[in-house]
């Protein structure tokens, strides 16, 4: 079949399995053109895999210190015309590669907040590795059931009272103001049970107590904070306070003696989660037009890859006053921050191409399906029916 876009909402219902496997590929080729530290990772565990800063943390594993890695993804396989998700593509991408290049990686596909999961993942870690000596939790998903059986609903609220400030219609590239409304506090509860620490201290927990942490492993989880503008819609808002709670979380697990637990502050980049927050999106390319001006654009992959080797497993972990690795200091320096917010203040549906790189933008979110990648006819008649070695 000829594989198209089909975008519907924040999302494309399309992925292409021969895009995927290019841009996976172009992650491998960078990582592996960069300077490594000696000290890293060899066996390491990624709880949500399959895209984004997940899907870059397991390249940069693997190809800076030749880690053996397990994937945690929750993705389709392609059916009848359906496509298979783009993480579906991107993680039999890595697996055949890595394959190929002498690297252990197998995946376990199903939703991470399960005991039935974490029960997986043990077992395929005593069989295959002993133990693992670093586990990176990547998740975001919508929504989350408990033990318990209680379905919770994360949501893109604010705190406390309305706000009203700039965003984009992406569709028709038009700039307007957007109001919204403030959570309730089941709301905000749910979405600290969705994206906050406790399925990642369940994690760490269940690996402990199987005996399959190695002594002194690492942990990392992955926040964000942003400008002013963006604070009342994240980091003082319903996903806010659910980072906060990451955050407790990690100090929680240092203290208990588990693990070494970080948050890694990272950069807004364009992805599934972002691109559905009002305000974001027209904040994020502005920001592109910024960085990329002064040489300073970082993807998932140059993130990640940074964080591993010059952060995470320097020789002493490199981190702020309250003990976060900032990967966001390019983002959040004052040169880029008083041009942002110059832009900002300026901007109208009028000037927006002069403002901000929409173009650039779009390009991020389509290369999330797997389109637009160099080298990839997306005029062939293309098999959609592609297998993940590990699962089949």
């Amino acid at each position: 079949m000829i594989i198209k876009p089909k975008v519907r909402g924040f999302i494309c219902t399309t992925a292409h399995p021969e895009g995927c496997k290019a841009l996976v590929r172009s992650q491998i080729e960078y990582v592996k053109a960069q300077p490594h530290s000696e000290k890293g990772p060899k066996k390491v565990l990624v709880i949500g895999a399959s895209m984004g800063y997940g899907l870059a943390s397991r390249i940069s594993a693997a190809y800076s210190y030749g880690a053996a890695t397990i994937g945690v993804i929750f993705d389709k396989p392609a059916s009848g015309a359906r496509t298979a998700s783009s993480g579906w593509y991107n993680t039999a991408a890595f697996e055949e590669i890595a394959s190929e290049d002498g690297l252990y990686a197998k995946t376990v596909n199903g939703d991470a907040y399960s005991k039935e999961i974490k029960d997986q993942v043990i077992e395929l870690i005593k069989k295959d590795l002993g133990k693992v000596d670093c586990v990176i939790y990547s998740l975001a998903a919508p929504r989350r059931t408990t033990a318990d059986g209680t379905m919770y609903t994360s949501v893109l609220k604010t705190v406390g009272e309305s706000y009203t400030n700039k965003t984009i219609n992406l569709k028709d590239e038009t700039v307007s103001d957007i109001t919204v409304e403030p959570a309730t506090e089941d709301e905000i509860n749910a979405t600290v049970k969705v994206m906050g620490g406790e399925d990642w201290k369940d994690w760490i927990k269940a690996l402990d107590e199987a005996g399959v942490l190695e002594e002194n492993a690492v942990t990392a989880a992955y926040s964000y904070i942003g400008p002013d503008i963006t604070h009342p819609m994240y980091a003082d808002g319903s996903i806010g306070k659910a980072k906060d709670h990451l955050f407790a979380t990690a100090k929680e697990m240092t203290a208990e003696g588990r693990v070494k637990a970080y948050i890694s502050v990272n950069k807004a980049l364009v992805t599934q989660s972002s691109a559905a927050i009002p305000i974001v999106p027209l904040y994020i390319s502005i920001l592109y037009m910024v960085m990329k001006a002064k040489g300073v654009h970082e993807g998932c992959i140059e993130q990640m890859c940074r964080l591993f080797n010059e952060k995470l497993y320097a020789s002493v972990p490199v981190t702020d006053d309250e003990g976060r690795i900032r990967m966001d200091d390019l983002e959040m320096g004052e040169e880029i921050q008083s041009e942002v917010h110059k832009l900002w203040t300026e901007i109208t549906t009028e000037n927006l191409s002069d403002h901000a790189d929409l173009a650039g933008y779009n390009e991020d979110f389509y290369k999330l399906f797997g389109f637009g990648a160099e080298g990839v006819d997306y005029e062939a008649d293309t098999d959609p029916a592609v297998m993940i070695p590990s699962i089949g």
